[in-house]
């Protein structure tokens, strides 16, 4: 007998996408999606339930639906589509730890997999050339989607411990990037001008979307956990290699404008930025695979430049120019910085 798999986020992007993925797999019977609104977008032969996972209503979706495997996709990292930070979190923290509730009380669940993020690292000047799965960040994320990550994931381990017999896999993605998705990360390269942080050349490790859901297949088909796995393309970028492939220029400016900066393009809705994502393109982050490939047996198709070459083929277009306000941004910041106010 298959597996029936519930999946949560199927209103965005990615969510959307896996559902199709799983209705096309033989190993699966049947597939739930979730979310609070309907889905905008083809969820392939997904049975659609309009629920919140903040609510205790989803265990009883679970029982009803005779699930044995959870992927929890909707861990959000862009406020403004949430509808804000609080609303934001609230979806990522409380309703995570709904979501384990119903599961811890579900007897026939065998499999929860969990999509976090690289985030949970946090991204400064200490940090290794390559994070393993068992290193700590060197900073500490203390807001933001970092943060959301760091609670999901605590509240996970918990899960695990009290429920041993349910094979648990949490993959801690880099920045997903490609043709169709849309993330911060995607926001940014389609400015028309890149702003970055004075003397700094960040390094960018990506993950292609289609690579991205095969390493959820991948987990879901697993009939033991894999744990923490970090899911990455080979290789790295630096941010100034990315900006001349996109072929945008780039605006450096001192780190006391990056909050200034970033305020401007949140108001824009250019992209939706936030203090960790600056902190991220001054230092960017590294990633050790060799679990991907040893334990949950995965092997991405795309390297880190060509998730981002693909990106750049389906993305290229014109948009307004805000170069002047996001240097009059950029200058304001800096006087205030210097004590001119």
């Amino acid at each position: 007998m298959g597996r029936v798999v519930l999946v949560t986020g199927v209103s965005r992007h990615l969510g959307g996408r896996f559902c199709e993925v799983l209705s096309d797999c033989p190993e699966v019977d049947r597939v739930v999606g979730v979310d609070v609104v309907p889905p905008p977008h083809p969820i392939g032969d997904a049975t659609f339930v309009r629920a919140d996972i903040r609510n205790p209503v989803i265990a009883r979706v679970i029982a009803q639906e005779d699930v044995d495997t959870v992927a929890h996709l909707n861990v959000i990292a862009t406020p403004l589509s949430a509808g804000g930070r609080v609303t934001m979190k609230e979806i990522n923290v409380i309703g995570t730890m709904q979501l384990l509730a119903a599961c811890q009380r579900a007897p026939g669940l065998a499999r929860l997999v969990v999509k976090s993020s690289a985030a949970v690292y946090g991204s400064s000047h200490r940090d290794p050339a390559m994070f393993t799965e068992d290193q700590g960040p060197r900073v500490v994320p203390r807001a933001g989607f970092g943060k959301d990550s760091v609670e999901v994931e605590g509240y996970v381990r918990g899960f695990s411990r009290r429920r041993p017999d349910v094979a648990v896999s949490v993959l801690r993605f880099a920045n997903i990037i490609g043709p169709r998705i849309s993330t911060p990360m995607t926001d940014y390269f389609t400015m028309p001008v890149l702003p970055t942080v004075l003397g700094f050349d960040a390094r960018l490790q990506l993950v292609h979307e289609d690579d991205a859901l095969q390493a959820l297949l991948a987990a879901v088909l697993r009939d033991e956990g894999a744990g923490l796995v970090n899911v990455a393309g080979d290789g790295v970028l630096s941010l100034s290699q990315a900006a001349r492939l996109a072929g945008r220029p780039t605006l450096p400016v001192p780190a006391p404008a990056g909050g200034w900066v970033g305020q401007v393009v949140r108001r824009s809705r250019l992209a939706d930025f936030s203090p960790d994502q600056m902190q991220f393109l001054a230092h960017g982050r590294g990633l050790d695979t060799t679990r991907m490939r040893e334990v949950l047996g995965f092997e991405p198709r795309y390297t880190t430049r060509e998730a981002f070459t693909d990106f750049l083929a389906a993305r290229r277009g014109v948009q307004p120019t805000l170069l002047p306000t996001l240097v009059h941004a950029a200058a304001r910041a800096e006087r205030w910085a210097g004590g001119d106010r």
